[in-house]
């Protein structure tokens, strides 16, 4: 073999790249531009069976015109397809399976197709690889899941394949970077194609194609909660955090999950939050998409910084308006990073805060259930202890001060623990039990032919659980006996609830690993929509100075 030959033999992907480019360049209109009616064309162009693809499917914004295209595809052409993607929330996603278009799928959240993916593992129709947190698909994207073919999207695009990814950023830097430093091929739909960006997010030598979709991108307001829909029972569980875990420990830096009792926590901080004392101590460092519900505790200077994993619909104004809480760059609008903010969400915080829909009774969490496979999106990520962490803060070194010692100790060396607390009602939707014996992920397990159950958030991480019946300090728990007896002292009426032993409860209480209502001080005839800050979408409007702009269906004025 001459040396040109061993060259030649180390650019296999480079030539069958080129190969599949060369089929599509009679569809380039200029520059990088495809038109919207040729894209099929495009995709049959650079696409075969096998492929390992990424649709862009974050949280929010989603690739979706290219998603509707790729159903559309010759599947004499292009079947067996492996997705690799952060989210499947769109029917299009799952369409490509039932289509025979796409066999395989390792993703991270599944969000409104939840019950559609459980259904399909079971069916069949679906190979799960693996449900996966973003950081870890992200990991495997630069290892051994990079796409051959990714499909983006983005704001705006020059004829250059330059893109704007503006407010919400979220994926698209992670997905490029892996896909083009492979080999692979880049294929946007953007919003409009301009001569002059704003900025430019992702260098048009790292984009292949560029196409202007018949219609805007879809974009999910997932982290919008009205404040007219909080309970009080949702109230009375964030006074209970607010007291015994944010008081407690003096949290300043946290990530809030989905759900309206992180969205109660956020309205009560200028309310009850002040009463404790916690302005200036709590909450002044966010991992978090720009929340409505936070609108308040932002005006009234809790806040220091925030860095969003996306962007939130309606908060595109408020958000560049604060640029001393927010990351805003030089166009004056949010720049996102969804790697990035896992990360720090990873690293940097010293609390999670979020809920479940399942525990089981030594504390194990999942979101995946016999019906529904929501997926777990970030929540392991900043719902663990992370091992790597080395630089100490008062909350993380408290935490680990309360463990029992074989726990905490390696030899005679100290070592702190994050927060990981779960909020829940003992009773979920449909008047599910919370807390059960089994997890459904072992079912999900034996459907889909797994060689572990699909868990979101580890016992061992796991910290407090707080319900309406009180806190569980699982941290101080000495062992795992003692772990089971706090959690059924807070799981109510539930069946693990109900085998709680009244002299265990009361040791546990008197020993600070459980505390009730009554234990901390709280007097629940105060838990009502009094203390929210916010009591409706036009009262987060009106704090806003009328930069928050809501989506039409969370308009009642």
């Amino acid at each position: 073999m001459t040396q040109q030959d061993k060259r030649n033999s180390w650019r296999k992907r480079a030539e069958d790249t080129a190969a599949r480019k060369e089929a599509a360049a009679p569809l380039y209109v200029k520059g990088k531009e495809v038109l919207a009616k040729d894209t099929v064309a495009l995709l049959e162009a650079v696409i075969r069976p096998f492929d390992i693809i990424n649709i862009e499917g974050n949280n929010q914004k989603q690739a979706d015109f290219l998603a509707e295209c790729l159903n559309k595809v010759d599947r004499g052409k292009i079947h067996d397809l492996h997705m690799v993607q952060s989210a499947v929330p769109l029917p299009a996603h799952l369409d490509l399976f039932e289509n025979g278009i796409a066999k395989k799928l390792d993703f991270a959240f599944g969000g409104p197709q939840a019950g559609r993916v459980a259904k399909f593992i079971a069916n069949g129709k679906i190979e799960l690889g693996a449900i996966h947190t973003y950081l870890e698909l992200f990991g495997r994207y630069s290892l051994d899941l990079t796409p051959r073919v990714s499909l983006v999207c983005a704001y705006k695009a020059d004829r250059k394949g330059n893109l704007y990814t503006g407010f919400n950023t979220e994926d698209t830097p992670a997905i490029v970077e892996a896909t083009k430093f492979r080999e692979g091929i880049v294929i946007a739909q953007v919003n409009e194609i301009v001569d002059e960006l704003p900025r430019v997010d992702i260098p048009g030598d790292w984009v292949d194609a560029v196409i202007q979709s018949p219609k805007p991108f879809f974009i999910e307001p997932l982290f919008t909660r009205d404040p007219a829909l909080v309970t009080d029972s949702q109230i009375l569980l964030a006074m209970m955090c607010l007291k015994g875990i944010y008081a407690e420990y003096g949290v300043s830096s946290m990530n809030h999950g989905i759900g309206f009792l992180t969205s109660a926590i956020e309205l009560i901080l200028p309310t009850y939050g002040l009463e404790l004392g916690l302005k200036g101590k709590c909450c002044t460092h966010m991992i978090l998409n720009p929340h409505p519900t936070m609108i308040p505790a932002i005006e009234e200077g809790w806040v220091d910084t925030i860095h969003c994993f996306g962007g939130e619909l309606g908060m595109e104004d408020y958000v560049a308006s604060r640029p001393d809480v927010f990351f805003v760059g030089p166009d004056g609008s949010l720049r996102s990073n969804r790697a990035f903010a896992q990360t720090a969400g990873h690293y940097a915080i010293d609390m999670f805060i979020g809920g479940t829909l399942q525990i089981d009774k030594y504390g194990n969490s999942s979101t995946a259930t016999a019906g529904r496979v929501a997926g777990f999106g970030g929540a392991p990520n900043m719902g663990c202890d992370a091992k790597g962490r080395r630089h100490p803060t008062d909350a993380w070194l408290k935490c680990g001060q309360e463990l029992p010692s074989l726990e905490r100790d390696i030899g005679n060396l100290p070592r702190g623990k994050r927060l990981v607390v779960q909020g829940v009602e003992t009773f979920g939707e449909g008047r599910a039990p919370v807390f059960v014996d089994e997890l459904d992920a072992w079912k999900l397990a034996r459907d889909a032919d797994l060689p572990i159950p699909p868990v979101m958030i580890y016992g061992d991480d796991l910290t407090h659980i707080v319900t309406e019946e009180g806190i569980a300090y699982l941290n101080r728990c000495k062992d795992m006996e003692a772990r089971m007896a706090a959690i059924r002292a807070v799981a109510g009426f539930t069946d693990i609830g109900l085998a709680a032993k009244p002299e265990e409860t009361r040791a546990l209480r008197e020993a600070g690993i459980v505390k009730t209502v009554s234990d901390l001080g709280i007097n629940p005839a105060r838990a009502n929509r009094d203390l929210l800050a916010a009591k409706s979408m036009r009262d987060l409007v009106t704090w806003s100075g009328g930069l928050y702009n809501p989506p039409a269906r969370f308009r009642n004025w």
